[in-house]
């Protein structure tokens, strides 16, 4: 068994309060993976009054737009370059390639620069600061570099776009669905998460085409870069809107009180992909809602 910290619960507790000040980030992110990526991406650049980006880590995935998770994360990683070439305020901002498979066991880390770096960053924070890790992927780099340095749970924060809500049937939502030992880490290692479901919560956070059409087009070449990606998504815009996840994870971070959210107890995560509840186990942060106008509204202001 990996030998995990204890956090008290005081410490704990203490961790999961919203940040009433600007902190300190590492974005883990599988770009290519949907549309809603660089939207993540662009909004977490274009938020310094609260959030300080001090690094991008390309996470895997494998589906119809990958041949596997290696392939999933390279063609992230470049997207992310792509996106840098929209977006000055990505200048300075280094870019690391993360895992190129997902765990093959519960306790087998898959080595990456994004694990490495993510692992150094956080032991060089300072107990007064934890860095917060913003994932809106597979959790596989972040659980990576929670067992090749259990240490870190003490000093990072995750906020985790993962499964779906703790009400829902079941939870094979892809970002979670995709690496169950790396997801199963994260719940279980005690490290302080705020965890924010998709189908049920999430979902709200959805846009059509003539919405991005008034507000984010004519917004600069990152705007159009939008505009077009989301055009692309899909051949038929008429009646037709979707979700943009992954801005959920970034908005906590802007302002708690467009993510309604409660202390739970962490769930457990069955073989079938089930939540199951057992009131012993530590706390995190469940958003539950979302106030969806409030963050858009914050999104396209910022794209002026």
């Amino acid at each position: 068994m990996i030998p995990y910290p204890t956090i008290p619960q005081e410490k704990l507790l203490r961790r999961l309060t919203y940040p009433k000040r600007a902190v300190r980030m590492v974005l883990d992110t599988d770009t290519f993976n949907e549309i809603d990526d660089q939207f993540a991406v662009v909004y977490a650049m274009k938020s310094p009054e609260r959030l300080r980006v001090e690094a991008i880590y390309a996470a895997p995935f494998h589906n119809a737009l990958s041949t596997g998770p290696l392939d999933g994360m390279e063609k992230s990683y470049n997207e992310l370059l792509t996106i840098r070439s929209h977006l000055p305020e990505m200048a300075g901002v280094p870019i690391y390639r993360g895992s190129g498979s997902f765990l093959p066991g519960p306790e087998t880390p898959v080595e990456s620069e994004a694990a490495r770096n993510l692992v150094e960053r956080a032991m060089a924070s300072p107990d007064d600061d934890p860095l917060y890790v913003v994932a809106i992927g597979a959790i596989t780099n972040v659980a990576s570099a929670i067992l090749m340095e259990p240490r870190i749970i003490g000093k990072i924060v995750v906020v985790w776009l993962g499964g779906h809500a703790l009400h829902w049937p079941n939870t094979r939502e892809f970002n979670l669905f995709q690496d169950l030992h790396a997801s199963r880490t994260v719940l279980n290692s005690g490290v302080p998460l705020v965890l924010i479901p998709c189908l049920g919560v999430a979902s709200h956070l959805q846009t059509t085409l003539s919405e991005l059409r008034d507000y984010v087009k004519d917004r600069g070449a990152i705007g159009g870069y939008l505009y077009e990606t989301y055009e692309n998504s899909n051949k038929d815009h008429f009646g037709y809107s979707r979700v943009i996840w992954d801005i959920a994870a970034i908005a906590y971070l802007i302002d708690e009180a467009w993510l309604p959210n409660e202390l739970v107890h962490s769930p457990l995560l069955s073989d079938d992909f089930r939540w199951s509840f057992d009131a012993s186990r530590h706390f995190i942060r469940y958003v539950h809602y979302i106030h969806r106008d409030r963050v858009f509204k914050d999104l396209f202001g910022k794209l002026k």
